[in-house]
């Protein structure tokens, strides 16, 4: 039986595989799927859609210029007490931490002995003022010559003020505050030997505290006295303290090119402790300015610029010049005016001339189609 030959069936079968695999991605082109033209690419709609931001409106708002240190509580009056001789104490009249008025006794040290050289020399001025009055009546009747009078009255005198010494002397033994204040911890005991130098305690006046903190060189000019100032202290979250600047301190720091200001605080309470560090700011007049977030300003080098919305809803790069910066705001001195309109949040995916839509507005064609299927 004869069969008929296969090969010009097989070479038919394979052209048309070949015409097949090339027809699919012209089709696919046709398609849309890939083509430049195509709704994925450059040209199409994709590439044109506009990206979501939020923006602001530019107005003027009040600002005041801030100097922000570190300062160091200090109390407004500071001493520590000692003893002006060497003595034993006899007796204590406080404990620490006491609030104490000034004058009031804190220390009694033995005196036993003075005591005694006080009666003694009292004994004596009471003597020589009993024949300064006896000699003087004598006087005054020709008795006795005026000379005579004359050295009674210098005896006198002299007693008079060995009594005093004596006197300054027992004073020396009782320890006495300055000026009224609060006490530290108590160094000595009934019993204790102290020498002059040797510490009681420690007293510090702090129903008001200063604070004193450095402000450089170059803002000298905008501090002086009276001007308001505001401290915080770790050891008190939320607080805030209100004082005024002292007194500017008459030299610069050749080391740091900054000069100390001291800040005068009410501390009635008495929170604010010497030694305490405390974050102050002092704040400037308040005037008007332009104040944009900080997330709004791209920095690229030495150079800052934002995203400006124009009239057609795109976008250009703005130039600025940025001043103080304040709690996450950045004040705007060059670059822009009143009632421009900017992005502050989406600078990201941003160039010079892209479309933008608000954060949560839908774009202006898929409202026009959205209204259309409406009706």
């Amino acid at each position: 039986m004869h069969r008929a030959p296969r090969r010009p069936v097989l070479i038919a079968m394979i052209a048309l595989a070949f015409v097949a695999g090339c027809a699919k991605p012209q089709a696919g082109a046709e398609a849309g799927g890939g083509g430049r033209g195509g709704p994925g690419g450059p040209g199409g709609p994709g590439g044109d859609r506009p990206v979501p931001v939020t923006t602001l409106r530019l107005q003027p708002a009040t600002f005041a210029d801030t100097v922000q240190a570190l300062g160091t509580v200090q109390a407004r009056e500071s001493v520590t007490l000692t003893a002006k001789v060497s003595e034993t104490v006899q007796r204590v009249h406080f404990d620490s931490g006491d609030v104490v008025r000034a004058g009031a006794p804190l220390v009694t040290l033995s005196g036993q002995a003075q005591q005694a050289e006080l009666a003694e020399a009292q004994a004596a001025a009471n003597e020589a003022e009993r024949l300064y009055q006896r000699q003087s009546e004598l006087a005054a009747q020709q008795l006795i010559a005026r000379s005579q009078l004359d050295t009674q009255r210098a005896a006198r005198d002299s007693a008079r003020a060995r009594v005093a010494q004596v006197r300054a002397q027992l004073g020396d033994r009782t320890v006495r505050a300055p000026f009224s204040g609060v006490l530290g911890l108590r160094q000595v005991s009934p019993g204790t030997l102290v020498t002059p130098g040797t510490a009681i305690a420690t007293l510090d006046d702090t129903a008001r505290v200063y604070v004193d903190f450095p402000v450089p060189e170059a803002r000298l000019a905008d501090v002086a006295a009276g001007q308001r100032l505001t401290g915080t202290a770790a050891a008190y979250p939320g607080r805030t303290f209100d004082g005024l600047v002292d007194i500017v301190d008459a030299r610069i720091d050749a080391a740091t090119r900054s000069v100390t200001v001291r800040g005068d605080f009410p501390n009635a309470d008495r929170a604010l402790r010497p030694g305490m560090l405390v974050q102050v700011t002092l704040s400037q007049q308040e005037r008007k300015a332009l104040l944009v977030p900080e997330i709004a300003v791209v920095q690229v080098g030495k150079d800052s610029y934002v995203f400006r919305v124009t009239a057609d809803g795109s976008v250009e790069r703005a130039d600025v010049r940025i001043g103080t910066r304040q709690e996450g705001r950045a004040e705007i001195t060059e670059g822009l005016k009143s009632g421009d309109r900017i992005v502050v949040d989406g600078t990201g995916k941003l160039r010079p001339g892209a479309k933008i839509v608000e954060a949560g507005e839908k774009p202006a064609p898929e409202r026009a189609a959205q209204a259309a299927g409406a009706r």
